[in-house]
């Protein structure tokens, strides 16, 4: 089978990588590509990518890479997906040597690969293609029916839902603040926060600030939803329920006001949240090499889950 590359998708494509994506997801446990992937895919926008696609003898995709070139500091990223089905006839190897070309052509060479779940196939692919393990993402989890301590919030500081239009910018400053250091989540501009806005899983009041005098933002809990819906009502499949977990989903504290227990209250918060909501379960991502984060979401109850892994090619 022939890698073909593509600058854009047509909508009927798009779909079929969604569909592509599902059907791994399911097999493995974990979603193939990230977030912001499924994002540039659903909506596209103005960050270009490189698409390589991979058909069967019916036209079908069933490989996809996606290329990211953009960032002239880090070097091009890419996130591939094999249909299980397809599996074990070197495809996996054809779309990262495709990728390494591309970055070859658009990043002198440089090139970060995600595994999501860490599956050992994986590894043994990007190794033998002369990548190293540079960075690990751990997802925690932990059982919303055990016991939650009550939320102590630090003097003077209240929590209060986000408002969509009007806590925009700050929030962003934020963010930009608290993740300062962090490869993506510090870079966020307004089209991202505005993207995840309109997404169906949003809810404000999942959105939890905290607000110290003067009403400015010293921090905040942005908690998600899985698993109520896990088909797009776009994609033309009827929707599969499944038991639906919660997410920590972005959780920042402005670097001013850390040290006084504000983390472990916002975390608290948007686990009651989550619990109100009905759920039994909840999960986080954060960087193994964040030990003070791991070590808070540990003393509350969290335990390792599975593992995502980039890796970046040896020059």
């Amino acid at each position: 089978m022939t890698v073909h590359r593509a600058e854009q998708l047509s909508p009927d494509q798009v779909e079929q990588v969604l569909a592509l994506m599902r059907a791994a997801g399911d097999t493995d446990g974990v979603a193939p590509l990230s977030e912001h992937v499924v994002l540039h895919l659903r909506h596209g926008g103005e960050t270009p990518a490189v698409h390589l696609l991979v058909h069967d003898a019916a036209g079908q995709i069933v490989g996809y890479a996606h290329v990211d070139t953009t960032d002239a500091v880090e070097g091009a990223s890419a996130e591939l997906v094999v249909h299980p089905l397809h599996r074990r006839r070197g495809l996996g190897r054809e779309l990262a040597t495709a990728a390494m070309a591309v970055a070859d052509e658009r990043s002198a060479g440089r090139l970060r690969v995600w595994a999501h779940g860490d599956h050992p196939s994986a590894s043994a692919l990007a190794i033998r293609l002369g990548f190293d393990r540079v960075r690990v993402l751990l997802q925690l989890r932990r059982s919303l029916l055990a016991p939650l301590d009550e939320v102590v919030l630090p003097d003077g500081v209240r929590l209060r839902a986000f408002r969509p239009g009007a806590d925009d910018e700050a929030w962003l400053a934020l963010n930009a603040a608290a993740f300062a250091d962090h490869p993506e989540q510090g870079k966020w501009t307004l089209d991202d926060l505005h993207l995840r806005l309109e997404e169906p899983w949003f809810e404000a009041a999942g959105f939890l600030l905290a607000e110290g005098a003067g009403g400015r933002l010293l921090g905040f809990h942005w908690t998600k939803v899985h698993g109520e819906r896990t088909a797009d009502p776009h994609d033309g499949e009827e929707p599969r329920v499944h038991e639906a977990i919660g997410e920590v989903y972005v959780l920042g504290v402005a670097p001013g006001a850390h040290g006084g227990g504000l983390g472990r209250a916002l975390t608290l918060a948007g686990l009651r949240h989550l619990r109100n909501r009905g759920l039994s379960q909840v999960m986080l991502y954060v960087d193994e090499s964040n030990t003070r984060a791991v070590q808070l979401y540990q003393r509350l109850g969290f335990v390792r889950w599975s593992n995502d892994v980039s890796f970046q090619r040896a020059l």
